[in-house]
């Protein structure tokens, strides 16, 4: 139970952080409407709230949500930017991503 909590919290975190930071993105790159910025920064704060609900220290938090962080990017850029990743973006997301869950998950005695 306890790794599909952290999992959902960090999950959502990525959602409040690259939706927020899209939605700024639009709006000065992309001439949207100052809403979209004003939307943006508000779920970017709620991404700083979101994390502090995980139950590990701060760094360890923030390194293994950077992980967490990369392949939900690719994933948000594929989904709505028409990026496609190659065999080099998917090894490396796929290394950051085992990394952090040794960082995180891996019981210390």
């Amino acid at each position: 139970m306890y790794l599909l909590k952290s999992i959902s919290i960090f999950i959502l975190a990525g959602f409040c952080e690259i939706g927020g930071g899209y939605l700024i993105w639009l709006w000065l790159k992309e001439d949207k409407p100052l809403w979209f910025g004003l939307l943006g920064g508000l779920i970017l704060a709620m991404y700083g709230v979101v994390a502090t609900l995980q139950t590990q220290d701060f760094a360890r938090v923030y390194a293994t949500y950077g992980g967490i962080f990369i392949i939900m990017s690719m994933f948000w850029a594929m989904k709505f930017d028409g990026f496609s990743p190659d065999k080099f973006d998917i090894i490396g997301g796929l290394v950051a991503l085992l990394g952090v869950f040794i960082i995180y998950y891996v019981p210390r005695s």
